[in-house]
């Protein structure tokens, strides 16, 4: 499971390779400022910082701004770039006044008042009838303390700030600890914290409320390289991507014994890869974040999440490996339907068999990831199994029979770094480069050339050539991969525009008389979702998992570095089930449910014991007919235009009667309560009334649609050497999470572009 609800920024802390900030001058108060203007929502944010070598009291305070149009109902900031654990400034017009304050969050809930910093609004702070404008003082605001430490901003580096926007009024706009909806958007920039201080002579005019002295060089551009310009080295392959897609697509292409190189935009992932990001506790051993199957639930709580890609308005992994290394590692060999012409595949994919046996002799599932084959914390496993035994769920053994997926329990992991990687390393003919952003291929027509990089140190202006035969493999995953194709004049006319509106990309974009229309983006899929919290005595709810990272059970830690066994050598999932049903609509989808100790966000009027809380995670999956759709903004920040769920009704009405049927027997198993929704309201009004973004399990699928997009070989279509093998080629949602269907489809699509005439 990648998916898990958050009514949050995104926390982000990563190498700035999008938007980035860079200095201007506000003309209202001649105040130098770095930072950023928002192209879709027209939102400027600002920062300034007394000299870099400042002491005491004044080397903990800025001078920020927040510029928007008056259709901002309220806009916030985190210039730590994160939510959890963070300064969060939030702000919004009422009446000729802003209303701020400042604020933190520890979990994915409503941010609360922070004690410490001190908002002074300084003269300029104004409000008329196109725009508001807050231009503060934060005092004690650089370096924060919170539950579980001390947070700051990197003020003599660089890092990634967020930004958050809503067009909805905040609860009580005069109460500055109003609540409020999450917000409508989000967004990060690149900042250089180091270049936005000024001399004290400035800085302490301007917190003062004096005005005038700003100057700026004018702003800076998103200019990334990593060496002199050299010669390009020219490829068979060029494969844009390392995630389980671009992975398995390497190495079955270089086994050939053809030039291949594999290019991933972020950087390590496990130790065996030379990832270092390692808790403490695992000091002195080879074990990372990414590594320990129990660290899944801080990929999303963590101060420093450098895995979630930052132009990407969704979870989305950039390291290598991709969603395999930050996903919860629910591993399902896929069904006969899943490769079905029903479900939108060519005649010619429906015999998967060949292929997944390919996948399973590289990596085998288990249904005990503990190596000393025990099972762990299973108090919820035995309490979900009582709660559906009465509805007719029968417990087996999944990948033993993997069609048969109508009322059955338990679940596997795996991943392919260790496995299809390791190979494809150990060749003379493959090239791997880590820190590469691709930001287009480079075509004459319908011929690929190359691809065009952020690296001059790979070729003069970063573009890597192919051979005269080469080949380009896009792997770069559902968002990515549709806007490398936007960037590359492929797709549809409205988002190839936003391209040629961009300065920066504009210039590598083909001409308009070579541009390629194509419905990237459309038929995109993913699971709605909905969380159910109990609390049951016999449950452990691990604290929530909120330990695990800084200060894990002891025994549990020492376990897991002896032997990698233990409650750590499983991620947080604990049981899976399925059952299918028929629409109104005659057609069958599947209901898939996942379980696990502890809860992402409880909503209850009642108390609760927060020592037993548990989650059931009820979703939809394969037969869904809702479709949604995946584009760029104008900053090109890849994001759903349009969301993929329940945009059918008769979709929600299956949901509908399974979130009834789990349910149905509570009252068969003793000391089950449930707690969200609680008993002031009903399952059907929760449905109703739940947020429809919220229901997010980033599971996308399709924005590159086999048939549509790419043709059965998975070549686009009206080009001659440009592949795509990810999961935006999946015409429709698997019956499981799409982990091992994917990697199975990666096998039947590579075969396919060897047998392909005309390559190299």
């Amino acid at each position: 499971m990648l998916g898990r609800l958050a009514t949050s920024l995104l926390p982000f802390v990563a190498i700035a390779l999008a938007q980035a900030g860079g200095p201007y001058v506000d003309p209202d108060n001649g105040i130098s400022f770095t930072g950023y203007t928002d192209p879709v929502h027209g939102v400027t944010y600002g920062y300034v910082f007394p000299p870099a070598d400042s002491t005491g009291s004044l080397a903990n305070e800025f001078i920020g701004e927040i510029v928007a149009p008056i259709a901002t109902k309220w806009a916030g900031v985190a210039p730590g770039g994160a939510m959890l654990q963070n300064l969060l400034l939030v702000a919004w017009p009422n009446g000729n006044s802003i209303v701020r304050s400042a604020r933190i969050a520890t979990d994915y809930v409503q941010p609360t008042a922070l004690a410490g910093p001190i908002l002074t609004d300084l003269p300029s702070t104004k409000i008329n009838s196109t725009h508001w404008k807050w231009v503060y003082r934060c005092q004690n605001c650089v370096t924060w303390t919170t539950s579980t430490g001390t947070g700051s901003i990197p003020v003599n580096g660089g890092g990634v700030a967020a930004w958050a926007w809503s067009s909805h009024a905040v609860d009580d706009p005069s109460d500055a600890q109003s609540t409020f909806a999450e917000h409508d958007d989000f967004g990060f920039f690149g900042q250089t914290w180091s270049n936005a201080h000024v001399s004290a002579s400035l800085y302490n005019n301007w917190a003062a409320g004096g005005t005038g002295g700003g100057t700026t060089t004018g702003p800076t551009t998103t200019t990334t390289t990593t060496g002199p310009t050299v010669s390009a080295t020219p490829y068979d392959y060029i494969v844009v991507g390392a995630g389980p897609g671009g992975i398995i697509a390497a190495d079955r292409l270089s086994e050939t014994g053809k030039s291949v190189l594999l290019l991933e935009r972020g950087g390590p992932s496990t130790g065996e890869t030379g990832g270092t990001y390692q808790p403490e506790w695992l000091a002195g051993t080879n074990f990372t974040k990414f590594d320990v199957p129990g660290l899944f639930e801080t990929m999303f709580t963590d101060s420093n999440p450098f895995w979630w890609c930052k132009d990407v308005n969704s979870f989305a992994g950039c390291l290598l490996g991709g969603g395999t290394s930050i996903n919860g590692a629910l591993y399902w060999y896929p069904t006969e339907t899943d490769f079905s012409t029903a479900a939108g595949w060519p005649s010619s994919w429906t015999n998967h068999q060949p292929y997944t046996d390919k996948m399973t002799a590289r990596l085998p599932s288990t249904d005990h990831p503990s190596t000393d084959g025990k099972f762990y914390m299973n108090a919820v496993s035995n309490v979900v199994a009582s709660l559906l035994e009465p509805q007719g769920y029968s417990n087996i053994t999944i990948n033993n029979n993997p069609n048969y997926k109508d009322h059955f329990l338990h679940g596997k992991r795996g991943g392919p770094v260790a496995t299809y990687f390791q190979t494809a390393k150990a060749r003379k003919n493959f090239t791997y480069k880590d820190y590469v952003y691709v930001q287009n291929v480079v075509r004459n027509g319908a011929q690929i050339t190359g691809v065009q990089t952020n690296d001059t140190s790979l070729g003069p202006n970063g573009i890597i050539p192919l051979t005269s035969k080469g080949r380009v493999i896009l792997s770069a995953g559902s968002f990515g991969t549709p806007r490398i194709l936007f960037r590359s004049g492929i797709g549809p006319s409205d988002m190839l525009s936003l391209v040629q509106a961009n300065a920066d990309a504009a210039p590598n974009l083909p001409p308009s008389s070579q541009w390629i229309n194509l419905p990237v983006g459309e038929n995109v899929s993913d699971n709605p979702s909905v969380n159910l919290v109990f609390t049951h005595p016999s449950v452990d709810a691990y604290d929530n998992w909120s330990k695990v990272w800084s200060d894990p059970r002891p025994a549990d830690a020492s376990q897991y570095i002896a032997s990698q066994s233990g409650v750590l050598a499983q991620s947080s999932t604990r049981l899976n089930f399925w059952r299918a049903y028929s629409g109104s609509d005659k057609k069958t989808r599947y209901m898939q449910g996942t379980a696990r100790p502890g809860a992402a966000s409880i909503t209850t009027n009642n108390p609760y014991n927060a020592s037993q809380i548990m989650t059931i995670t009820v979703y939809l999956s394969t037969g869904i007919t809702s479709r949604g759709r995946i584009g760029i903004d104008a900053a090109l920040t890849a994001r759903a235009l349009q969301g993929p769920w329940l945009t059918d009704p008769v979709d929600k009405a299956v949901l509908r009667q399974a979130l009834h049927d789990v349910t149905s027997t509570i009252s068969s198993v003793p000391g089950l309560t449930m707690i969200t929704p609680d008993n002031t309201t009903n399952v059907d009004d929760y449905l109703d009334n739940y947020d429809l973004s919220g229901m997010n399990s980033n599971h996308w699928v399709g924005s590159c649609t086999i048939g549509s997009v790419v043709d059965s070989n998975v070549k686009v279509m009206n080009t001659n050497n440009l592949f795509v093998i990810d999961a935006s080629i999946i015409p429709s949602l698997p019956t499981g999470n799409p982990h091992g269907m994917l990697m199975s489809a990666a096998e039947q699509a590579v075969a396919k572009v060897l047998a392909l005439s005309g390559g190299p």
